[in-house]
Parts: C-alpha cells; sequence; structure tokens
C-alpha cells in the first residue's frame, strides 16, 4: 500500500510542478500582442481579421458555427468512407445515427465511441476526422476559457478578444508541440506509428494473425493532452498498442491532468490575482484527492463475497489484494484507480481497465466527478465550470450575510446569475432526462448486460458521460443503436455548448462592468476558506441533483452486495 500511495504522490508532485511552468505560457500565449508567420498565414487563408475586437455574443457565434461545420465534415467523412480510397481493409461507412454520433462527439471532446476503433475506421478516417476534430475540440475549450478570462480580468469594455486569434495559437503554440514532443516519447516507448493499415504475423502454431496498425501514437498524444479520450482500438488504453509499458501509463494520466491544472494559474495571471490561481488550483486537488481515495479503497478492498468461496485475494503472489476483474495485471489497482480517478476528473474518457467490473462505490467514482463536472475539467471548460460554481458560492454567500455579492472586485447581479444558473442546470437536466427518457424504452433492456442497479448505473454512465463530455463507458451497455446513438449524440451537444456559451455571456457582462473598491465586507475569494466553502458548494449542489440517481445505482447495488446479493 505505501508503494501505491507513492505513486499517487509522486504524479500530483509532478503536475504540481508543470502547473507554473505550462499556466505562464498560455498566460503569455492570451495576452502577446504579435502574431507569428503560421498563424498570419492561416488568418489569410480563412479571411479573418486578427484585429477585430468580438462581444461574447459575435466570439459565440464564431465559435459555434466554425464548431458546427468541423462537425459537419466529420459526418460527411465517415458517411462517404467506403467510397474513399487508401483503405486495403475496404472498412464500411458508418450509419447516419452513428456517424452523427461519432461526430458530435468528437467536436464536443467527448469522444464517446459506440464503435470499436481498428474494425471500423481507415486510417484515412482516424485522421481526418478523429485526430483532426480532437484537436480542434480541444483548441475550442482552452479559446473560450482564454476569452472567458480576458472578460473577467477587463473592466468597462465591450470585447473579450478574437475567437480565431485564441483558437489559432492555441493549436499552433500548444497543442501541436506538446503532441510532436509526446508522439516522439511514444514512439520510443514503442507505439506504432504508421500509415500501413495492418501487419501479418505468424504465431508459434504456425497460424498466420492479422495485427491491425495505423498512426496509434499521434492519436494518443492529442487524445490525452487535449482530454480527448475515444482510443484507436476498442480497448482503448487497455491494449498494449495504445499503453505499451508503466512509463506511458504515468504520461497518459499527467498528459490528461496537465492544461487543466494549469489554466488556474494562467487564470490568476491575467486577473492579476495569482492566489486566486492557487486557491482554485487547491480546490481541483482536494476533491480529486477524495474521489481517489474513495475508488481506490473501493478497488482495494475487492469483493467480499469472495471470500466465503475460498478466495483469498490479500495472499495473491500477482497482488497485494483487491479487484481485479476487467484490470490489467501489469497496472495492477493501483495504476487502474487512479487512471479511473484522473480520466473522469479531466473528462477525457480514455480507459485502462473496464468501469463495468470495478466495485459498486469504485464505480461510483467516475459517475460523480462527471456529475458533478469541475474535478480539474477539460481542456478550458473545467476551470470555467469551477469558476461557476465560485460565481455561485459568492452569490449564496453574499445573500447569507445580507451584501450585495462581489468577485474579482464586481458586483454579481442577476443578469450574470441568470446565466450562470442556465450553466449550472442544463448539465443535470440532460443527464437526468436522458436517463429517465431511455429508462422507459423498452428497447433499452435488449442493450444492457445486466439488470438491476447495476443496469440502471450502466445508463446513468452512459448519458452522465456524454453531457459531461467524458465518453468513456461502463462497457456493459450495447448503445450502437437509433436510439443510443441519437439521444447521446444530443446529451453531448447541450453538455457542451449550453453551458459553455452561457458562462461566456457571463464574462462578457463582467468585462462591461466598472470595478468597485474592497471593503470590509468584501468576501476574500483567494483564501483557503473560500476554497473550503467552493469544494463545499460543489459537492452540496451535485449531491441534492444527484444523489436520487446514484442511490438507485451504484449505492443501493453497493449495499446489496454487502447483505450477499448480486445481479
Amino acid at each position: 500500500m505505501s508503494a501505491d500511495l507513492l505513486q499517487f504522490a509522486l504524479v500530483l508532485a509532478i503536475m504540481t510542478g508543470l502547473v507554473a511552468v505550462l499556466g505562464k505560457w498560455m498566460a503569455r500565449l492570451f495576452t502577446s500582442p504579435a502574431h507569428g508567420v503560421l498563424e498570419r498565414a492561416t488568418y489569410r487563408i480563412l479571411g479573418v481579421d486578427p484585429s477585430e475586437r468580438m462581444s461574447w455574443k459575435r466570439y459565440g457565434m464564431v465559435l459555434l458555427l466554425s464548431n458546427a461545420a468541423m462537425m459537419l465534415l466529420g459526418y460527411l467523412i465517415l458517411r462517404l468512407q467506403q467510397w474513399l480510397p487508401g483503405d486495403p481493409l475496404a472498412r464500411a461507412s458508418q450509419t447516419p445515427d452513428l456517424a452523427f454520433n461519432t461526430a458530435a462527439s468528437f467536436i464536443t471532446n467527448t469522444n464517446w465511441q459506440s464503435y470499436s476503433g481498428e474494425s471500423s475506421l481507415s486510417n484515412f478516417s482516424q485522421m481526418a476526422v478523429i485526430t483532426f476534430l480532437m484537436s480542434v475540440s480541444a483548441a475550442t475549450g482552452v479559446a473560450a476559457a482564454g476569452g472567458f478570462m480576458r472578460g473577467l480580468s477587463r473592466k468597462s469594455t465591450a470585447d473579450i478578444g478574437n475567437y480565431w486569434v485564441d483558437f489559432t495559437r492555441v493549436l499552433y503554440r500548444l497543442l501541436l508541440p506538446l503532441c510532436f514532443a509526446m508522439a516522439l516519447v511514444y514512439v520510443w516507448q514503442g507505439m506504432p506509428q504508421t500509415l500501413a493499415a495492418d501487419a501479418a504475423a505468424v504465431t508459434l502454431e504456425g497460424a498466420r494473425q492479422q495485427i491491425v496498425m495505423g498512426p496509434v501514437a499521434s492519436l494518443e498524444t492529442i487524445k490525452h493532452i487535449g482530454t480527448n479520450g475515444g482510443g484507436f482500438f476498442g480497448m482503448n488504453a487497455a491494449h498494449p498498442f495504445e499503453n505499451p509499458t508503466p512509463l506511458t501509463n504515468t504520461l497518459h494520466m499527467l498528459s490528461m491532468l496537465l492544461i487543466p491544472s494549469a489554466l488556474t494559474y494562467t487564470f490568476g495571471l491575467m486577473i492579476l490575482r495569482r492566489q486566486q490561481g492557487w486557491a482554485f488550483f487547491a480546490a481541483f486537488v482536494v476533491m480529486f484527492v477524495g474521489f481517489l481515495a474513495l475508488v481506490y479503497g473501493a478497488e482495494r478492498g475487492g469483493n467480499p463475497l469472495l471470500a466465503p468461496l475460498g478466495v483469498d485475494q490479500a495472499q495473491s503472489a500477482l497482488q497485494s489484494g483487491g479487484n481485479l476483474e476487467g484490470k490489467e495485471l501489469r497496472f495492477g489497482v493501483a495504476q487502474t484507480s487512479m487512471f479511473a480517478a484522473v480520466t473522469t476528473a479531466a473528462t477525457t474518457g480514455s480507459v485502462n481497465s473496464m468501469h463495468d467490473s470495478y466495485t459498486p462505490l469504485g464505480g461510483l467514482v467516475p459517475i460523480a466527478q462527471m456529475m458533478l463536472n469541475s474535478v480539474f475539467g477539460g481542456d478550458g471548460v473545467g476551470l470555467i465550470n469551477l469558476v461557476t460554481y465560485a460565481i455561485l458560492t459568492v452569490f449564496l454567500v453574499g445573500m447569507m450575510i445580507g451584501r450585495t455579492p462581489e468577485f474579482l472586485g464586481k458586483k454579481i447581479e442577476a443578469r450574470e446569475m441568470k446565466y450562470v444558473m442556465l450553466a449550472v442546470l442544463a448539465h443535470p437536466m440532460s443527464i437526468l432526462g436522458f436517463t429517465a427518457i431511455a429508462c422507459l424504452v423498452p428497447s433499452t433492456m435488449d442493450s444492457l448486460a445486466n439488470l438491476g442497479p447495476h443496469g440502471f448505473s450502466e445508463v446513468l454512465y452512459a448519458y452522465t458521460s456524454g453531457t459531461a463530455n467524458n465518453g468513456s463507458a461502463f462497457a456493459g451497455l450495447n448503445a450502437n443503436t437509433p436510439f443510443f446513438n441519437t439521444t447521446i449524440g444530443l446529451a453531448m451537444l447541450v453538455g457542451r455548448y449550453f453551458t459553455l456559451l452561457p458562462m461566456l455571456a457571463v464574462a462578457g457582462v463582467m468585462a462591461a462592468k466598472k470595478g468597485v473598491p474592497e471593503s470590509a465586507g468584501t468576501i476574500a475569494t483567494a483564501t483557503p476558506l473560500f476554497t473550503g466553502l467552493l469544494v463545499f458548494v460543489v459537492l452540496i449542489v451535485g449531491g441534492l441533483t444527484f444523489l436520487p440517481a446514484l442511490a438507485l445505482g451504484p449505492i443501493v447495488e453497493h449495499l446489496l452486495m454487502q447483505d450477499g446479493r448480486t445481479f
């Protein structure tokens, strides 16, 4: 156990050390007046004026329409795949509902996969649709965070920056350099990076075996650095081509946490309140460590129903105890538990184990983190979600003490609170609404691998993952049906844009406000006390909203397991 805790501490320490380094780089990215040669060429090709000052409405509309155009392009390629050249395996095109689901999934940074990558997509589709949309969706989220932070930092102005400038800089100055460097490391560790569709091998028994290959390393880099998820292969990061060594497993986790954690430091620099950034970083870490402790404790404890059967896991020669069902032995309970906590905290969706095989409380953690959607979160949107709750916290505290709420030297009034509540309520309405509809549809029973509370958890997990733009799955649900492809696709779109756009509106409203001087009654938001209040509000709001649904799924399953009942 001590070795496991040391691993956890090491990963968190490295992550913390990278926060200031990358945070400073992103702050310069968002504030530098200079444009690079490649950036200026891109502006000319797109017909963009980089000096245009965009209001939040213009900024949000450009973001929305550009994403819609790229989603349509991805949809068309997936529908026409079988007629496109360059695929010796002649893989079929995706059906209309599956193509809609896939295109919506990858443009929203969700990367939910209702298909198996190596058997469904050509190398061209993997690059032109999957890797491309992974890159632009991540750039969209970080660019939106840049505009959001810029809006909160300004006073008496009507603009929050230029979306095209933010998007292009994030792509060229941040994502591409990081991904190129990481891809070289991944190739060194044994990941394939080739345009060949497959390789033939002869086994020791003399049988001929076909091994599907492709540009795996390049996809893996943006998959994790961009908090995308998905996978080149159906087994995702449990596949040895996607995750060949313990080092790559650790780099995957650090990549997922890299940008979401560093954006807190960027935020502090841009609003000229560095302590505020560290306070938000502390809130992320406190929530993450709590959930990590829960999933690790549950998985290390294992299933109590095995003890009466004479299975003494604690004395196993393979590991020091725990639930190894659905896990890679080469990673063990510790690295798989942390991977599960990281991938759902950072809403990445990459998995190196099957969450469907976790104990009830272990499976609760990924669901709960996606429901809160504020434990690091995805690139850009995680910080925006936490600031959403910070504004809500200031508002609640201000109402309790009878003062007009203030945040970052500006008054919080009715207009921005309406936008905040729209962003807060859109998330549970999508999760709980679509889950309720699915539970009423008779065909849902045909898609379930389990009955009882675990079957309900499979459905709940699917819509939580889609709405939170995570993309992982319990893996026990056959979601490749017209109903699930369509409804989960809609949940992804709601979860992305109905939470992101209202907060851009908040940034625009705040940018137009005048600053107010601090007084004795001003609530300090860069203190341990406020950090604790913020975490408390996130957990309370999440608990009041989602606890009934969790009680019907993993919680009752845990209680029944303790009573000796299974499903």
